[in-house]
């Protein structure tokens, strides 16, 4: 009898992984590739589920599923369970071994690994030289992605919108300034107001970026018009073309060394301070290691972040 329960109840999990990893992904092959199992495996454990709980679970149309009302209550069900399944062995991992040992995975921009991370990581690899610590160059949108798949700690970067399933913790915040090149007329003015920017060429960040999003916030506000004549990735590459005169840009003081040869204009009553803090997935347990490099960005918040866990 206790063998048949032991059997009954591995059965059940192994059937709600295949339910939610084809609910997950929206499809079934996905689920089983995922699983390491044929397609029609996946699809005979759904298809008990369904039975067991004499529900509809997807609404089927070819290769595409979608979930049903009755589905989407499962898979609520099931997420905690699956998540906390898949996640045992590391969090069991976490709390055995201590910070001196492990893995640390952070996803982060380029400007954020450049200027922001550097003296972070510093501290935290002299003082805990045993741990692999990794550094994942992306985007806001895909380290979110890589947050929720698991595959990073968490994130450190800006955040215009927090999604209800992210927490964001503010960390240090810098100026907007505006910069051109020696002499340029608007290093002449005592008051450079967006109007006067809209007359130049601007030199920004890609579209998909904040900075771009801000800028344009503040331009469509005024009813300005403006030109961005190159999209190019990097504060460094752009303070190389505004150097050498295609154009004008908003950057962040913090990349500003003062070595450079250009006009440093602070615009921070036009445009937003960026704020750069950590990023992490809503009631995630995090590893000894990401709460300790938390602690050297900001310290007590990792104890503050205990004590939310506990309360919650």
């Amino acid at each position: 009898m206790a063998k048949r329960s032991i059997r009954y109840k591995h059965n059940r999990l192994q059937q709600l992984r295949g339910f939610y990893y084809a609910a997950q992904n929206g499809s079934i092959s996905r689920a089983a590739e995922k699983m390491y199992l044929s397609q029609p495996s996946v699809s005979l454990q759904i298809q008990a589920l369904e039975r067991e709980f004499d529900a509809k679970l997807f609404d089927r149309n070819g290769p595409k599923i979608e979930l049903t009302h009755d589905g989407e209550i499962l898979f609520e069900l099931a997420q905690p369970l699956v998540d906390g399944f898949s996640s045992l062995e590391e969090s069991f991992q976490a709390r055995r071994d201590s910070i001196e040992r492990g893995r640390l995975e952070i996803a982060a921009g380029g400007s954020t690994i450049q200027y922001v991370l550097p003296s972070f990581v510093e501290r935290f690899v002299n003082a805990h030289a045993g741990v692999d610590l990794r550094l994942r160059n992306v985007t806001g949108r895909e380290g979110l992605e890589l947050l929720r798949a698991g595959e990073v700690d968490f994130c450190v970067g800006p955040m215009l919108d927090t999604p209800e399933d992210i927490d964001f913790h503010p960390i240090v915040a810098y100026e907007p300034i505006l910069i051109t090149t020696k002499g340029h007329p608007l290093a002449k003015r005592k008051k450079v107001l967006p109007r006067h920017i809209s007359k130049y060429p601007l030199i920004l960040p890609p579209r998909h970026l904040s900075t771009w999003r801000q800028v344009e916030y503040v331009f469509t506000q005024e009813n300005l018009n403006y030109e961005v004549r190159l999209e190019v990735g990097g504060w460094e590459v752009i303070k190389k073309y505004v150097e050498i005169g295609l154009g004008v840009s908003i950057v962040m003081s913090i990349c500003i060394t003062g070595t450079e040869n250009l006009e440093v204009i602070p615009v921070g009553d036009y445009f937003p301070r960026r704020t750069y803090g950590v990023v992490w997935r809503r009631n995630r347990q995090l590893s000894p290691q990401a709460l300790g490099f938390i602690e050297i960005m900001d310290p007590g918040l990792a104890a503050q972040w205990e004590n939310a866990k506990g309360g919650g």
